[in-house]
């Protein structure tokens, strides 16, 4: 949507009573998010947790363990591809179901086919690892997809005013299937028979299938939920074109992968850690590299027009820029800091519990329900509070509570082995997660035009924990060297500047629905010509994109 209306916000979603707010949450489109972040939340941890789990019960190197984390690497690199999801329609399902609910349902069944795929491997034959590895690679890949279209479907349903309660919806469900993956993979394990001590492929392969089953549940939902309403108009293409731009990103994927694998193996190897992350980094740019070059080779060769692949790359990265002109960079910056705080103290967090003499008992009580209790709730609270102040105000409120609770754990420093003050840090830390996460995620819908919303939601949500998660690799170092204490002043003190930042995107860019832009008038007293001119001189930047409207209320 453009951050630009041509008609004046409706002024009463940013002045509802509490009340008014939490009854949002009983809106059938906040109940479709539900369901489909619950599917969402399966995948990750039958690639991370249970997946690692069941490698070490069949003995497996832990190195290999490890490796198979790669899998996940799509979530990365998802606004890679994000653009032939957004682009390409699919034979028959696309009128059938619609753009969205087609791809939602082809990604749900890629899932449930590399979970099944995953189960049918038994890792004790080493032999048979290569399936397992490509079982993972394809649930990465399918997961990731799911998730692209989610959150352009969650756009596409509402208009901005929603987007903070079906952001703390889907968030609810995500918490809730990583619960299922995790822990609930756990248990059925162990209950079907497979321990440390004594493996049992049959236990997991049971486990696997259950999860399989699972995602039935998000199957059912795509089938019954209804495809968003969007005016919005699209180039009909030729059957060919959308086939040759497949074709490119698919060569495109061949060479990065045959470069990753080779290049890797003439790399040198180091014990260091920084010297480690760098190699690793070149590893990734000279990958990333010649997949870019292939793609610009195949395009000025002819393969596919270079008009519509600048219409499927280019072109939703030009509009954002278009749209905010040089003042993008400051969006931008925002985008990559916002989460920058709480990201960095959460990298060490599991590893300070134990440093601190609590049990790994006390950690899972604490952190894994307390804590993803506290999460969700404090997601509903940003919901909430998005609805009743405007988007810029929420964001500050979040980014503030976000530095301030890690001096909590400042404080955990000086009562090692304390379980109050434990709860207590864990408490306020998921709950002012929850609260900024919530908000955060109805900024970014925000930002998103309705035009190309998987591209550049994809794009948003890759960028947002680019560099927290870089930074946080650096966290160990930093607790080796300068201790707790100033570890967690320090997360806290760099979350201060994204403050400035909030301001200043308050001061000069009007973003969503719900920030009154027209003065106490509404912009009724001069017509059309008023709003233009208050337009104009609060954002001069931008410029009306006539876009089409998302879902109405």
């Amino acid at each position: 949507m453009s951050a630009v209306k041509s008609v004046p916000p409706n002024q009463t979603d940013a002045k509802k009573s509490w009340g008014e707010a939490a009854k949002a949450y009983l809106d059938r489109r906040a109940i479709i998010m539900l369901f489909l972040g619950f599917v969402a939340g399966i995948p990750i941890l039958l690639i991370f947790s249970s997946l690692s789990l069941w490698l070490r019960e069949a003995g497996i190197d832990r190195s290999v363990v490890t490796m198979f984390s790669w899998a996940a690497l799509g979530y990365s690199f998802k606004f890679i591809w994000a653009p032939l999801v957004d682009a390409v329609p699919l034979p028959i399902l696309t009128k059938l179901l619609g753009r969205r609910r087609s791809w939602i349902l082809v990604a749900q069944l890629l899932i449930i086919l590399a979970i099944c795929l995953m189960a049918s491997v038994n890792p004790v034959d080493e032999s048979s690892l290569v399936w397992m590895a490509v079982g993972a690679v394809l649930l990465g890949f399918s997961s990731a997809t799911q998730d692209i279209v989610i959150d352009a479907y969650r756009i596409e349903l509402a208009p901005p005013s929603l987007q903070s309660v079906l952001s703390a919806m889907y968030t609810a469900g995500y918490r809730l299937g990583m619960i299922v993956a995790g822990a609930g993979a756990l248990y059925l394990a162990d209950y079907f028979g497979s321990t440390e001590a004594l493996y049992s492929y049959e236990a997991w392969r049971n486990t696997y299938w259950i999860m399989a089953g699972v995602m039935g549940i998000g199957v059912v939902t795509t089938l019954l939920i209804h495809e968003p309403v969007s005016e919005q108009v699209r180039v009909p293409r030729q059957t060919s074109d959308y086939t040759r731009l497949v074709l490119v990103f698919a060569l495109s994927v061949i060479g990065f992968v045959m470069v990753f694998a080779n290049v890797g193996a003439i790399l040198p190897d180091t014990e260091s850690a920084l010297w480690g992350f760098l190699i690793e980094m070149v590893h990734l740019a000279l990958s990333l590299t010649t997949a870019l070059v292939i793609g610009y080779a195949l395009v000025k060769v002819g393969v596919v027009k270079e008009e519509v692949a600048r219409a499927t790359w280019i072109e939703p990265i030009a509009d954002f820029f278009r749209r905010y002109g040089k003042k993008a960079l400051l969006l931008l910056a925002l985008i990559g800091l916002y989460r920058i705080s709480d990201i960095v103290a959460g990298v060490i967090s599991n590893v300070f519990y134990l440093d601190m003499g609590f049990t790994k008992t006390d950690i899972a009580n604490a952190v894994k329900l307390v804590g993803v209790v506290m999460v969700i709730a404090g997601g509903f609270l940003g919901g909430l509070m998005a609805q009743k102040l405007r988007m810029m105000q929420a964001m500050m409120v979040g980014a503030i509570l976000a530095c301030v609770t890690n001096l909590l754990f400042v404080l955990l420093t000086y009562h090692q082995g304390s379980l109050p003050v434990m709860y207590m840090a864990v408490i306020f830390d998921n709950l002012a997660a929850g609260l900024a996460s919530a908000v955060f995620i109805a900024f970014l819908s925000a930002l998103t035009s309705i035009r190309f919303t998987a591209v550049q939601y994809a794009i948003f949500s890759s960028l947002m924990t680019l560099l927290p998660k870089v930074l946080g690799g650096y966290s160990g170092t930093i607790v080796d060297n300068m201790g707790y204490p100033f570890f967690f002043i320090f997360t806290f003190a760099i979350g201060i500047p994204i403050l400035v930042l909030i301001y200043l995107v308050d001061k000069h860019i009007v973003i969503g629905d719900n920030d009154d832009i027209y003065g106490d008038n509404d912009g009724n007293d001069d017509g059309g010509n008023d709003v233009t001119n208050k337009l104009a001189k609060a954002n001069p930047n931008l410029t009306d994109t006539k876009e089409p409207p998302r879902a109405s209320e």
